[in-house]
């Protein structure tokens, strides 16, 4: 068993894994995401305390499909591409989306969430860490800049300033010949309710950075390619699976505009 000690933002990324781990034990998940439950059951930690149930883990995983899907989307026409995971936390999208050896993965967090990676994840040729913040540009250095690049980062931005996300944005459109940037956004209105989620309040981390149009990005040499507000991150198959009450959530969520976009998922080329 690992025993970890993560304090605000960063223990975050356990209930996001949690999450996905509650998921793949349903008979009919979402995700499937059975790294992550065998992740948890090595993780000394107590997951019961991090306001994470059966109903929010939904939320989780819906998040992550559609992103999934694009991320899929892009290796399929770019089966050489360079990956960056940001702020990538214990997900395990490396090895659900099993690129190719052609592409070259990093997975890009703090020192101590890559250090517990390193110890719960089989290390693989093609796939590096990288122990940073993604704010200390430093580390861009590490990655060759020769190929096309896809950039994920889920469950990050809103953790960011808008000034470090603009810098961060602005570095990464730089650095690479083409590519795509798949992540997910608050809007401002998300942003000053943050409290009301309880894995924001029962972790105590705080969060920055809302954007009411996605389009703000393109300033900085993204151009928008797809937006995905809360109310439409299941697709039919996987509404499917959901309990009725949660398909009555999204359906309510589809009539109040303001709420559904308090989040989304943005795809950007560039």
């Amino acid at each position: 068993m690992e025993k970890v000690h993560f304090t605000e933002e960063k223990a975050t990324m356990l209930a996001t894994l949690y999450g996905r781990a509650l998921d793949s034990r349903l008979e009919r998940p979402v995700l499937g995401d059975r790294a992550a439950d065998e992740a948890v059951k090595r993780i000394d930690f107590d997951f019961g305390k991090i306001g994470v149930n059966r109903d929010a883990a939904v939320s989780i995983v819906l998040r992550a499909k559609p992103i999934d899907a694009w991320s899929a989307d892009f290796l399929r026409t770019h089966p050489d591409a360079i990956v960056l995971h940001l702020g990538c936390g214990m997900d395990t999208r490396f090895q659900r989306l099993a690129p190719p050896s052609t592409v070259h993965w990093y997975d890009v967090d703090y020192p101590e969430v890559v250090e517990l990676r390193r110890k719960l994840y089989p290390a693989a040729d093609n796939h590096t860490d990288i122990g940073t913040s993604v704010t200390d540009f430093g580390w861009l250095e590490q990655v060759p800049s020769d190929r096309p690049a896809l950039i994920v980062a889920e469950g990050l931005t809103m953790y960011l300033t808008p000034d470090e996300g603009a810098e961060l944005v602005r570095r990464l459109v730089a650095k690479f010949p083409s590519g795509e940037l798949i992540c997910d956004v608050f809007s401002r209105r998300g942003i000053t309710l943050q409290k009301l989620n309880p894995v924001i309040r029962k972790t105590g981390a705080t969060l920055y950075w809302g954007i009411d149009d996605p389009r703000e990005l393109e300033r900085h040499g993204l151009t928008l390619v797809s937006s995905l507000d809360a109310a439409h991150w299941a697709t039919p198959d996987v509404l499917a699976r959901l309990r009725p009450f949660t398909r009555f959530q999204l359906r309510v969520a589809k009539h109040l505009p303001m709420l559904a976009k308090m989040a989304r998922i943005v795809r950007y080329s560039f």
